[in-house]
């Protein structure tokens, strides 16, 4: 039996970056303190100047721009595409990354894993979607203010940034969602 978890925005903890050039807003992990120990975590940062990324040696990082008007990095030397609203982009972990901002301030939408511990897909989508996932774990990110999720009987509301956590799915789990989100899927390798 899947267990299904609402995490509100509004209770997400905030600590400090690896690298002490900012904060973060952790939405939820596998397990582990701190920034050591977890096979998957889920945040948001606030990025407010150009400047570096912290290092997570082992793990593949997937990072979108939630609010601003975006950013391209350079990961290893190489620059990016421009990297705009909901547009999703990874790298390894290890790489040396920074960012040169587009505009102003931005707040962007990370994915970090350990991709020997687990495999992990991550899509935007907007507007009513029916999806299925065989995903051991699955996160909805509401990326909007009014995210609807049918999950068997059950009906979810999810604001701005609200995130549904489902885990121990065991089968084919179907999905009603109407609103923009993130899907993330997560599966013990």
């Amino acid at each position: 039996m899947s267990q299904v978890q609402l995490l509100r925005a509004a209770d997400y903890p905030r600590m400090p970056w690896k690298n002490g050039g900012g904060f973060t807003e952790e939405i939820t992990r596998d397990a582990g303190d701190g920034l050591d120990g977890f096979g998957w975590r889920l945040s948001i940062a606030d990025i407010d100047e150009s400047g570096g990324f912290s290092s997570f040696a082992g793990y593949q990082r997937i990072i979108s721009v939630l609010q601003g008007d975006g950013m391209r990095l350079l990961v290893d030397g190489q620059p990016s595409r421009p990297l705009l609203a909901f547009d999703a982009f990874a790298f390894s972990g290890e790489s040396q990354v920074s960012c040169k901002l587009l505009g102003g301030s931005i707040r962007d939408f990370n994915l970090i894993y350990a991709p020997q511990r687990y495999r992990a897909r991550l899509q935007w989508l907007d507007g009513t979607q029916r999806v299925f996932s065989s995903a051991s774990t699955l996160l909805l990110f509401a990326g909007g203010n009014h995210v609807e999720v049918m999950a068997g009987q059950e009906r979810q509301r999810l604001g701005l940034y609200d995130c549904l956590r489902i885990d121990g799915n065991d089968g084919l789990l179907g999905l009603e969602v109407q609103g923009r989100f993130c899907l993330v899927e997560l599966t013990a390798r």
